[in-house]
């Protein structure tokens, strides 16, 4: 069976938490916050300038609006989603301008294609990108701005493994894209939207202090990985999985675990350590980062809460944890699926 994304234990109870996060703190995975319960399979996540969060259904086409105490409102219904498989509403990303210009950004999965649009929550999409192929599998789907106020977008090669190496395919690769959608100035080809190639199924991208990018790949039956992503680099799939690569000219991973393991979708950086949010190994890798290189992993919350799907840090330096045991390949358990926050220290 290969890991694209594949009878837990009860979740402990949660600990009600009101304490403020800091953002220079580590976050306190002793205390969780049930910040929201009964999602519909939640996939993309992204922050309010309130404080609230936007959370995609992955499987419904909803967007809704959680926040500590009170229930979840639907916002806003993405038309067009087709969901099947791993296909459906995807990533979430606000405009860095977004106090100014309200936009809202989305990767889903509609009956021809993945695509990403933008809409404000009281008006139509606008479809930005469009034509990256999707399956049944390996649509990728993340998507965030970047500290030069670009647009990074996780693709998967949609179960066709020569899209990765395909400089022509938006498949299998990193894309950076302008907030119209539009290839960037300063991609590694002039005129297309690729930053990097040799991918299989990107479904975390995240940014260190010092602007970094770090993303998140499932492999096949061996090796999942953490990339430090570098433009134009050539991360291997298909011809490597994990390390080896680089006698043959591509970049090799700075972690590896067996797809048993991990399986990581979301990914995020709170001071100087990465979160991977695991979903078949059914817990939160912790990943120090030194310079460029990384520390020895250690693994938390294993078992507590099921598939993890994604992980981000809120604005007040809070940790938020979607988890995924209503995605068709979990094993719910009551009031599931869930979003939990961990206080900063």
């Amino acid at each position: 069976m290969s890991a694209c994304e594949s009878s837990d234990k009860s979740a402990p109870a949660t600990v009600q938490s009101t304490a403020p996060s800091k953002p220079s703190g580590a976050p306190d995975l002793r205390a969780a916050e049930e910040i929201a319960h009964e999602i519909e399979a939640p996939w993309g996540l992204a922050f309010l300038p309130d404080g609230n969060a936007l959370v995609a259904e992955r499987n419904s086409g909803r967007i809704l609006r959680i926040g500590s105490g009170h229930a979840p409102e639907q916002v806003y219904q993405v038309p067009g989603v087709v969901a099947s498989g791993e296909g459906g509403l995807l990533g979430l990303a606000l405009s860095p301008q977004y106090a100014e210009n309200h936009y809202v950004y989305a990767y889903f999965t509609a009956a021809s294609d993945n695509r990403i649009a933008r809409f404000r929550l009281d008006g139509q999409p606008e479809v930005l990108f469009d034509g990256i192929a999707k399956s049944s599998n390996h649509n990728g789907g993340r998507i965030a701005f970047g500290p030069d106020g670009l647009l990074y977008v996780g693709t998967g090669d949609a179960e066709q493994s020569g899209r990765s190496q395909d400089p022509a395919s938006p498949n299998g690769k990193i894309l950076r894209l302008t907030p119209e959608g539009q290839p960037a100035q300063g991609n590694p080809t002039e005129g297309s939207p690729m930053y990097s190639l040799g991918h299989r199924n990107v479904q975390g991208l995240a940014w260190d202090r010092d602007g970094r990018l770090f993303a998140a790949e499932f492999g096949q039956n061996r090796f999942d990985e953490i990339n430090l992503i570098e433009p134009g680099h050539n991360y291997g799939w298909p011809t490597v999985e994990g390390v080896g690569g680089v006698d043959r000219g591509f970049t090799d991973p700075l972690v590896t675990w067996a797809t048993s393991e991990a399986s990581p979708s979301g990914i995020a950086i709170a001071g100087d350590t990465l979160y991977a949010a695991a979903l078949q190994g059914k817990r939160l890798w912790t990943v120090p980062l030194r310079d460029g290189t990384v520390g020895q992993t250690r693994d938390v919350l294993r078992g507590s809460y099921g598939r993890l799907r994604t992980v981000a840090v809120a604005p007040d330096g809070a940790l938020w944890l979607t988890t995924s045991n209503t995605d068709g390949r979990g094993n719910p358990q009551p009031n599931d699926d869930r979003v939990l926050r961990f206080p900063a220290r």
